[in-house]
């Protein structure tokens, strides 16, 4: 009886997901290989897409379908799936078509013309298109908010956080603040005794990426059923049975987008290992962009930068780029640990990199709340720039409040869900040594089943069957829980 009453509704869904899939394509092709002038026209086609999208999940139809379903006698299966489905209904349902193609036309024309105006360090003319961007995203949040009875920025954040409060982000983040700042300090310090062999370049791009590529394959990236290029800013796209990645290189230095490729590398596999049969429907999409940051947290910052990882790939370093004493695997693991208060979110390292999503989130939160203007942005991002990590942004708007793709594209509430993936990775972590001792012995040895067997049991295959505590209670044991996050980062850094 389930299967025939839920028919009519699988069909809509898998209809959704082919258009999702053509989104998601055209979206990497746009950021990665579309020749400039294209974008006006690719703007309009996305956004076409979107209205179509969202003309089907606004069908008439639909709530006798869902009415019909309601009544019916689901197993608990396809009751998770059921509930998923109406969520994304309810949301396309608060949202006049108008605005969804308003958004999309000017989120494209936002990020396209930010690939250029941040490398001119062009404030004025971001600021313009970002101005529009803004004022659609308040429209939504407010859309949404009235709808649901929270708050128009945890409205944003419910988009990537479902069921994730407000309140409970500043909580975390308020506690964070108070013992951040002196553990980098203190940190820092000790690092000042520690000797360090620099790598030496030049790193030609085409021996980085033989290099990123022979991870991938010892991460497990599946190259059937995905690729690697470049793009401005590093991401992952695609669908699980084609999944995009992309880094940026620089010949000066390898570091970074070895460390890029192994972060989306992370959020590959967890695409790439969703389960088939419900692919088409929401209960099979990743449970959260803070589940979905925690993979590649858990790749790039838990795996990839602890010395058993770094004394796995340190032959295949020297083989991709050279033999020199950089390359030893304890410097190597010195080199990947450095702490250095820096401008750039994407190459900072995992002790200062909380602060600059602290900091974003209270300035995009501010932003959607009407508490300042988009010409407010770049005093405030100095100020907390100086306040957080100690350095100077001022004036600096490439490599300070330009440097992001999020903010152009419109992905207002998403910030969070980087730290937030941070915490749940330390907590993975803390489980998976409780189950397995000898863990990094392992790992140097190049067995990494403990880690990915684990990821792969308690999170890849769930996808979105449960809500995200339950996800992280029963991979874990408890909700949520930031000390893991604070133990590791001090276990690692002033325990080593």
């Amino acid at each position: 009886m389930s299967t025939a009453t839920l028919a009519p509704l699988h069909a809509t869904f898998k209809r959704l997901h082919h258009f999702s899939h053509l989104a998601s394509i055209a979206g990497w092709d746009q950021a990665a290989m579309m020749p400039a002038k294209g974008n006006e026209s690719r703007a309009a086609a996305m956004a076409e897409l979107q209205v179509l999208m969202h003309q089907t999940l606004t069908d008439p139809a639909l709530p006798a379908q869902f009415e019909a379903a309601a009544k019916a006698n689901l197993s608990d299966t396809d009751q998770a799936s059921l509930a998923e489905m109406r969520r994304d209904w309810a949301m396309a349902n608060r949202l006049p078509q108008d605005l969804v193609e308003a958004q999309s036309l000017a989120a494209a024309r936002c990020e396209h013309a930010w690939r250029t105006q941040r490398k001119a360090n062009d404030w004025v003319g971001f600021a313009r298109n970002l101005s529009e961007v803004v004022k659609l995203a308040r429209q939504e949040a407010h859309m949404l908010a009235d709808a649901t009875g929270v708050t128009p920025y945890e409205a944003l954040m419910d988009k990537f956080e479902p069921g994730m409060r407000e309140s409970t982000i500043t909580a975390l983040f308020g506690e964070v603040k108070t013992w951040l700042p002196g553990l980098i300090t203190q940190v820092m310090e000790r690092q000042q005794h520690e000797t360090v062999v620099a790598a030496i370049g030049p790193f030609p791009v085409e021996r980085q990426r033989a290099l990123g590529v022979d991870v991938m394959g010892l991460l497990g990236f599946d190259f059937e059923g995905g690729r690697l290029d470049i793009s401005t800013h590093p991401f992952c796209g695609g669908v699980p049975q084609d999944v995009r990645i992309t880094t940026r290189y620089s010949e000066a230095t390898f570091a970074p987008s070895l460390s890029g490729i192994v972060h989306e590398t992370g959020h590959a596999r967890y695409e790439q290992r969703l389960p088939r049969d419900t692919l088409h429907l929401p209960v099979g999409r990743a449970r959260s962009m803070g589940v979905h940051e925690s993979q590649s947290l858990s790749f790039e910052m838990q795996l990839a930068r602890s010395p058993a990882f770094l004394q796995l790939i340190a032959p295949l370093v020297r083989r991709h780029l050279g033999d020199q004493p950089a390359f030893d695997a304890d410097n190597l693991a010195r080199l990947f640990t450095r702490v250095h208060r820096g401008f750039i979110r994407v190459d900072a390292d995992e002790l200062t990199y909380p602060a600059h999503v602290i900091l974003r989130f209270e300035i995009e939160r501010a932003l959607i709340d009407s508490e300042i203007e988009v010409d407010d942005i770049p005093a405030l991002w100095t100020e907390k720039m100086r306040e957080y990590l100690g350095v100077d942004a001022a004036g600096n708007y490439e490599n300070g409040c330009m440097q992001d793709i999020h903010w152009p594209s419109g992905m207002f509430g998403y910030f969070p869900s980087y730290t937030l993936g941070a915490m749940y990775a330390a907590q993975y972590f803390a489980t998976i040594r409780k189950l397995h001792p000898d863990l990094d012995a392992r790992i140097a040895a190049g067995d990494l089943s403990p880690v990915m067997n684990w990821l792969d049991a308690n999170i890849w295959s769930q996808a979105s069957r449960w809500s995200t505590d339950v996800l992280i209670t029963r991979a874990t044991g408890e909700p949520l829980n930031a000390r893991y996050f604070r133990q590791h980062l001090e276990g690692r850094y002033l325990n080593a």
